[in-house]
């Protein structure tokens, strides 16, 4: 059973993709933190996000910067955005994504492109959305939570830039899978978005299981 949670920046793909995957006991990665690994390592190095070279050197992380908190900073959430732009990059994260997808029975993974590039063969696909002012909202109360002093026009601003780059690039834009199912979380709490997915997830499963000559799931 493979899931695949597909969105833009606080529309709340990483928290549904969690509860999914401990609701079915898969196994989870957020790819997304693998690129702020890479937007965090170039500017370690001293590299320049923009740079496709300077950017592919970054590619080669250590393991345990994906346990540093910093990677979760919406600086390096700014960098990721920048460095995965580039298709060296991506193609040399793509082989650590699509074996993670395939670990024995299956697995659910959080990003940009996992139903459409990462795993297009995935069991469900989710495409969770929600409008900007919603988004931007959810994050400004993140960040004044960690003490930050952002303003609300700022963070929306931000978002709306992510937004935009991540679905005009040229490799693996944001865009939802012809079949994905769309969850529009922009009224939802985060246990009414939860439930939502879960809801969406097993009618799916249920109706995959009913169809004739259904591979089980």
């Amino acid at each position: 059973m493979i899931i695949a949670v597909d969105g833009p920046t606080a529309s709340g793909k990483g928290t549904i993709a969690k509860a999914l995957a401990a609701h079915f006991g898969l196994p989870h990665l957020d790819t997304g933190l693998l690129y702020r690994a890479v937007g965090r390592q170039c500017f370690l190095d001293g590299g320049n996000p923009d740079d496709g070279g300077d950017a592919l050197a970054a590619t080669t992380f250590p393991d345990a910067l994906l346990d540093d908190p910093i990677l979760r900073g919406e600086d390096v959430g700014g960098l990721a955005s920048r460095v995965s732009v580039h298709p060296a990059v991506r193609a040399a994260l793509l082989t650590r994504q699509r074996d993670f997808a395939h670990l024995p029975g299956g697995a659910v993974l959080d990003g940009r492109d996992i139903g459409t590039v990462i795993a297009p063969e995935a069991d469900l696909k989710l495409f969770v959305v929600a409008s900007v002012p919603a988004r931007a909202e959810r994050r400004f109360r993140e960040m004044q939570a960690q003490g930050r002093n952002v303003a609300l026009a700022d963070v929306a601003a931000d978002l709306a830039m992510r937004d935009e780059r991540d679905r005009t690039r040229a490799e693996a834009p944001l865009v939802a899978a012809s079949d994905a199912v769309l969850l529009d979380t922009s009224d939802l709490g985060r246990d009414a978005a939860i439930e939502a997915a879960i809801e969406l997830a097993e009618r799916r499963f249920a109706e995959r299981q009913a169809s004739p000559g259904a591979a089980g799931v």
